[in-house]
């Protein structure tokens, strides 16, 4: 059996496609056969109702586990996918942050939670919050590798560097394994010039990076946006659409990057 990855969906910036990246690319790994957990770690739960649940009845959430008041394994739900699990999310999420202030070894609570069980998986996405919080740095310590979506904006740019020192940071005093998994560029417009514009930019800044990462191209497209109201991936909502068929793709590039 292959080595389990676990890969951290992250960027600073909100309303970069993170969270419909976690929700569509667990939902065509598991799609794919895969046996997939996908940890929301974000307090606004999104990928949560995105894969079917309703967040704001659920109990027991990643919250209680943050807390260690309870583990993985008793928050862990099944969603609308066959062969996808989910780590619900919630607002209780928010205080978690203040009410781990002083706890012992309290960056790698997640790490030692998802050590516990990860032989069930063939991959572990979690969901980062918009912001280099705790949680973050505990998702970034619990993972292998590191999937950085960047909207195709003006401002794509912005922020990027700080992600990849932290990221660095946590490689040099947490995590001495954690690698960078690749850029995904959402919202990509082929009709503007601005989008092509910030793909090259953003090869141009990662041409220093020393690790072989890809580079995924997700389309803007209305089906994409429409999805998570019905609580369903794209791929059940609307198969044939190109945000489908995009994050199909994705889900091939890190498939075969697992046998590198």
């Amino acid at each position: 059996m292959s080595k389990v990855r676990v890969i951290s969906i992250t960027n600073q910036k909100g309303g970069v496609g993170k969270t419909t990246t976690a929700i569509n690319l667990s939902a065509w790994l598991a799609n794919k056969g895969k046996k997939v957990l996908v940890i929301d770690a974000d307090q606004q739960g999104n990928t949560t109702s995105g894969v079917g649940l309703e967040k704001n009845e659920v109990k027991n959430t990643i919250y209680n586990v943050m807390l260690e008041e309870l583990s993985l394994s008793d928050v862990k739900k099944p969603t609308c996918v066959n062969n996808l699990e989910v780590v619900p999310a919630n607002i209780h999420l928010t205080g978690a942050e203040i009410e781990l202030i002083g706890k012992d070894d309290m960056e790698y609570i997640l790490k030692n939670e998802i050590d516990a069980i990860k032989s069930q998986y063939d991959f572990v996405i979690i969901d980062c919050p918009p912001s280099l919080n705790i949680i973050t740095v505990n998702a970034l310590t619990a993972s292998d590798t590191v999937l950085v979506p960047i909207q195709c904006e003006y401002f794509a740019l912005e922020g990027l560097d700080q992600l990849i020192y932290a990221i660095n940071m946590v490689k040099r005093t947490l995590n001495r394994n954690l690698k960078l998994e690749g850029i995904v560029f959402t919202m990509y417009d082929a009709r503007t010039n601005l989008s092509s514009q910030v793909v090259e930019e953003v090869k141009k800044s990662m041409r220093n990076v020393k690790e072989d990462i890809y580079y995924g191209i997700i389309p803007r497209n209305v089906r994409l946006g429409e999805a998570p109201s019905h609580g369903l991936p794209i791929h059940l909502y609307d198969p044939k659409s190109k945000g489908s068929e995009s994050y199909e793709l994705l889900a091939q590039q890190v498939l075969e990057k697992e046998w590198k």
